[in-house]
């Protein structure tokens, strides 16, 4: 069963909490943290820990936020089965998927407006990796 997981920083966590809000009761969600926004924590913890749950399956998929996304794109692009893909707009983020078979979103929440974080995760799941010449791309990443 496909699961999504879901973590952030101090930064991305009203972000975060909206979006589960929005969407717990639409899709297998996972919320690997942090849970307030008032102590600051190293965004790459949170990056790592949903790597490695994502890395278990290729059916699962992870959702980062941190303030600009930057930050946990970079963490989560550290592990070899991710493929973490900074999105700010719908065409980019449709991009990321169709071409690049990404795994992880990552989100600014200093960046994104709440609105637009959910049609841009909207996007990245309803968009399926075309394959094709794009496969081999994809293996050498």
């Amino acid at each position: 069963m496909k699961k999504i997981y879901i973590a952030s920083d101090h930064a991305g966590y009203k972000l975060k909490e909206f979006i589960k809000k929005k969407l717990i009761k639409k899709i297998n969600l996972v919320d690997l943290g942090t849970d307030n926004s008032s102590i600051s924590v190293n965004y790459p913890f949170f990056a790592h820990k949903l790597c490695r749950k994502v890395e278990k399956n290729d059916k699962n998929y992870g959702i980062l936020i941190c303030g600009s996304g930057l930050g946990m794109s970079m963490a989560a692009n550290r592990h070899k089965k991710i493929r973490a893909a900074l999105c700010y707009t719908t065409k980019n983020t449709k991009l990321s998927r169709l071409h690049n078979n990404s795994n992880v979103i990552t989100l600014g929440s200093r960046l994104t407006k709440k609105n637009s974080a959910l049609k841009l995760i909207d996007v990245f799941f309803k968009t399926k990796f075309e394959g094709g010449r794009h496969n081999k791309r994809v293996k050498k990443i």
